[in-house]
């Protein structure tokens, strides 16, 4: 296997809470500065709310759309112009507008808050049937696969239609396809598996439920089978192992800071504003998708060219002292919005809504349910997953 690249310091987080050091020293002083990326180009790094902000909203200067040889190199094989094209078609991290407009309107239409309200229902089930599984096993229990897994994957393979007996592989190929411990190439074959599963979800016969059999339903040609599988692909990624991280790293965080617990243990209704503050605390996505710069910018103070590579460390921005008072500290009783855990601009998380109703009814009744729940071994520092693009934990055992 080939070895994976040293990490750069906005993929680091070697603490269970804290973006890299290095990432706060350089917003304190310049802002922004030259990093290489695991991929071997050089690109600009912001880390100041302000200039993460100027950033994701500008499409026309700020480009998602990246020269061929990044796919190449991300894949680590010598892919050909029209398979770059085919596996960038439907995949709104990699289109701008008006491409990327056409394919959001259509998704976006499953993710109304409409739409979440009447999924909530369901969604407390599925936590109260974990939960009694919890119970009856006993404890000690290790809350990432008993309980932080298996909701998020269980919602989105829902909207998905993704069978009953393919959800546990699909946890598994999710999982593995954004290890940066794998070379590229082990990467892109999890990325292919998954694509195809979805490519075959959409396609398949029969009247089907889930948000690829309703887009082939409702716009039935103007959808390619390649762009039904990106937008497949990209739905499992975002709607499983974000909210599954948030889970475990939410509940590690309250049950670290017994005066915030008691915040949500005491104050049921400050939920919201608790679910917003662990979002930017925590701010799990280290980074926000690559950008190119399509004419000479000037940002915080710096010339970047055109054609250059501007990372957004949305870790450090949310965590700006010139955005926030005392961004280092947890406070559940502020609700701060403007964070950029879920990006911002064109490209904002099209799943925030569903992602923050199951935080909050997952938080909840996991601490309704177990009144005494506390870690196994408060002394010990949690599991942290492999370094890559979202933070979390590899396990959270706790008692009660």
């Amino acid at each position: 296997m080939t070895a994976a690249p040293a990490a750069p310091a906005y993929l680091c987080r070697h603490a269970e809470f804290h973006p890299d050091p290095r990432l706060l020293k350089l917003q304190s002083e310049d802002g922004i500065g030259k990093v290489s990326t695991p991929l071997g180009y050089d690109a600009w790094l912001v880390t100041r709310h302000s200039d993460a902000r100027e950033v994701l909203s500008d499409a026309r200067r700020f480009s998602v759309v990246k020269p061929f040889d990044f796919s190449r190199r991300l894949a680590g094989e010598d892919m050909t112009d029209e398979d770059i094209r085919r596996e960038r078609a439907g995949d709104l991290l990699s289109q701008d507008p008006p491409e990327h407009t056409r394919l959001r309107a259509a998704v976006a239409r499953a993710f109304r808050m409409r739409q979440v309200r009447r999924l909530e229902p369901w969604i407390e089930r599925i936590v109260d049937d974990h939960l009694d599984r919890m119970e009856r096993a006993g404890a000690p229990a290790d809350l990432v696969p008993a309980f932080a897994l298996p909701i998020p994957s269980l919602v989105i393979g829902e909207l998905l239609g993704v069978s009953g007996e393919d959800r546990e592989r699909f946890q598994h190929l999710a999982n593995r396809s954004l290890d940066l411990s794998l070379s590229p190439h082990e990467r892109a074959a999890y990325f292919r598996r998954i694509r195809a599963y979805m490519a075959d979800l959409a396609t398949r016969p029969g009247t089907g439920e889930g948000l690829l059999v309703d887009l082939v339903r409702e716009h039935g040609a103007e959808f390619t089978t390649d762009e039904l599988a990106a937008i497949g692909h990209l739905m499992l990624l975002a709607g499983y192992e974000t909210t599954a991280n948030m889970l475990a790293l939410g509940t590690l965080a309250l049950l670290r800071h017994p005066d915030q617990l008691r915040v949500v243990r005491e104050r049921p209704d400050r939920v919201d504003a608790a679910v917003e503050e662990l979002l930017r605390w925590l701010t799990i996505v280290n980074a926000a998708t690559p950008r190119v710069a399509t004419e000479t910018v000037e940002l915080a103070g710096q010339r970047i060219e055109a054609g250059e590579l501007v990372m957004v460390s949305l870790s450090a921005a949310n965590r700006d002292p010139a955005w926030i008072t005392d961004p280092e500290q947890l406070d559940l009783c502020r609700g701060e919005i403007g964070h950029l855990a879920f990006g911002h601009g064109v490209h904002h998380c099209v799943g925030a809504a569903l992602a923050r109703a199951e935080l909050r009814i997952a938080l909840l009744a996991l601490l309704r349910r177990f009144p005494g729940l506390r870690l196994a071994d408060p002394a010990a520092e949690a599991p942290l997953r492999p370094v890559g693009l979202i933070h979390g934990l590899s396990g959270l055992r706790v008692v009660w």
